[in-house]
């Protein structure tokens, strides 16, 4: 058995270069690893040859796989745990898709990896609920855990013998393309229920933001409240009863966790202590042109 992970990174706040979470669970474990920067590198395949695998399992590798090397267990291809109900949300970020689609379900799809993004035939499926106020983050995690126990059922039944592969239906394909940091900018013209989602879909990161005095202003957790709006889209309401509203094109977004630049994230009402977010004052004049650092 052996472990391939990616090469190590800069992580954390002091951008020190360490291991993936994956490559230090095998480094304790005394597993085999191999951190290639290219996965297809001749080394790279003389060491899997030299591993003899029987079947080969990949979850968020991030590195197209050649056919040599999806191919080149014993069983003769490699099955992946993708984190959506395929065919819906092919491609890099399905859950925050799923999120900001306003989807109620999703799950894991056992499948093989083929050359053609995520459409190998599948061998099992778990579906699971999208809670109504669940973050990209939180559903993230728990599809980690459904996918781990999805695996290991599906290992056992190619051990057995039993897996059946079925290929995906030409209907019904979507697109889960990577998310670009322009998307996480509110427009507050939109419904309130939409933005509501945007923010769940890039929460925890980078977080949805809009701008307040020409600084990026993320918004980390939102509910939208229904009710006539009395001013212009992105205007903020000072109130007892939320603490704070935001006027949109369809009802109000209300703040749960807002963070500034540079700052921590806090709960709105410790947010408003050290915050000036006057009655009136209209958020995201300039969102359009502003960035988030990092």
């Amino acid at each position: 058995m052996s472990v391939v992970s990616q090469p190590d990174r800069p992580r954390g706040r002091g951008r020190k270069l360490s291991p993936s979470p994956v490559a230090a669970l095998a480094m304790r474990a005394g597993v085999p690893l191999l951190r290639p920067e290219q996965v297809g590198s001749p080394d790279v395949e003389a060491a899997l040859r030299a591993a003899a695998p029987d079947l080969g399992v990949v979850v968020a590798f991030g590195q197209f796989l050649p056919k040599r090397i999806r191919e080149l267990p014993r069983l003769g291809y490699t099955i992946n745990g993708h984190a959506s109900l395929l065919p819906r949300w092919r491609g890099a970020a399905p859950i925050a898709r799923a999120v900001l689609a306003g989807d109620v379900e999703t799950g894991i799809s056992v499948m093989r990896v083929e050359r053609e993004m995520d459409a190998g035939p599948v061998a099992a499926t778990v579906a699971t609920p999208i809670g109504p106020e669940e973050t990209a983050g939180e559903l993230e995690e728990r599809l980690a855990r459904i996918a781990a126990d999805a695996l290991a059922a599906a290992v056992e039944e190619i051990a057995a013998g039993r897996s059946v592969w079925t290929p995906q239906p030409a209907q019904g394909v979507t697109l889960a393309p990577k998310l670009e940091r322009d998307e996480a900018c509110l427009d507050f013209a939109e419904p309130a229920a939409a933005l509501a989602r945007r923010v769940r879909a890039f929460a925890p990161k980078p977080g949805a933001f809009t701008t307040f005095r020409g600084e990026p202003l993320r918004l980390l957790r939102a509910l939208a409240a229904p009710g006539p709006v009395d001013r212009a889209p992105g205007a903020v309401a000072r109130g007892h009863d939320p603490l704070l509203r935001i006027a949109t094109g369809d009802g109000w977004l209300v703040p749960l966790a807002l963070q500034r630049a540079g700052g921590r994230a806090l709960e709105t009402d410790d947010f408003l202590r050290g915050c000036a977010l006057e009655d009136g004052i209209v958020l995201g004049g300039d969102a359009a042109t502003a960035r988030l650092r990092p």
